[in-house]
């Protein structure tokens, strides 16, 4: 009995053997985040493929004046683009534009610039953005981190102009200074505040100039999911 004992302990450690041979260790092959990558999900990125229609109203109030602003459906299917702007709507579809819709789409390229700023940073991918940089921002003066979005001077609407943008540890936007042309002097400074989260999409819905008599900001906003 004692061998044959011997032989079955054999046999069971030959299996065992060959069942951990079977499984090859897992090895994880993760990509390291770019800055970009980093702030657009920070903002809810990882949501944007499930998004079928944005709708927001465009507006700049200025001391006690409110802005009756721009409104805009956009349906990402279709590609889709509906303006109404006082008595005056517009729509298209941006691939097939002709000469009467470039200045409602140069209207819409700038109001969705603005509202979605975090996903441009990954979307514009002809422009250079610059290492991070530890800096005092210029509105509320923390201690922030500091990339530049540099576009090139061809195509677009707007070429050549950059973008200081100050965001915190969590990657979230709270300040940027628009250079237009690239110009060392500042264009417009403002502040991003006031996030929202529409269906995972967070959105700063007011843009506010040092001293607060200047507020571009966002009403009416949807973000509608598949």
């Amino acid at each position: 009995m004692k061998p044959l004992y011997r032989i079955l302990i054999c046999l069971l450690l030959v299996f065992a053997c060959k069942s951990e041979k079977s499984e090859p260790p897992t090895i994880e092959n993760t990509k390291e985040l770019t800055i970009a990558e980093k702030i657009a999900n920070a903002h809810g990125f990882e949501n944007w493929k499930n998004v079928s229609e944005v709708k927001f109203t465009f507006k700049v109030d200025r001391d006690t004046i409110k802005g009756k602003g721009r409104s805009w459906v956009w349906n990402l299917k279709q590609d889709k683009i509906k303006m109404v702007l006082g008595e005056t709507t517009v729509e298209y579809v941006r691939s097939q534009m002709d000469s009467t819709h470039i200045k409602a789409d140069q209207g819409f390229i700038n109001d969705k610039y603005w509202l979605l700023v975090p996903f441009q940073l990954v979307w514009d991918t002809s422009a250079s953005i610059s290492e991070p940089k530890k800096v005092e921002s210029p509105i509320n003066k923390e201690q922030l981190e500091m990339i530049t979005i540099t576009y090139t001077n061809e195509g677009g609407y707007t070429p050549g102009d950059a973008y200081d943008i100050y965001y915190d540890k969590n990657y979230m936007i709270k300040e940027w200074v628009f250079r237009q042309g690239n110009s060392e002097e500042p264009s417009l400074t403002n502040t991003f505040e006031n996030y929202k989260d529409f269906n995972g999409i967070k959105i700063a819905i007011d843009h506010k100039k040092e001293g607060g008599n200047w507020n571009l900001n966002f009403a009416d906003v949807s973000i509608t999911l598949e």
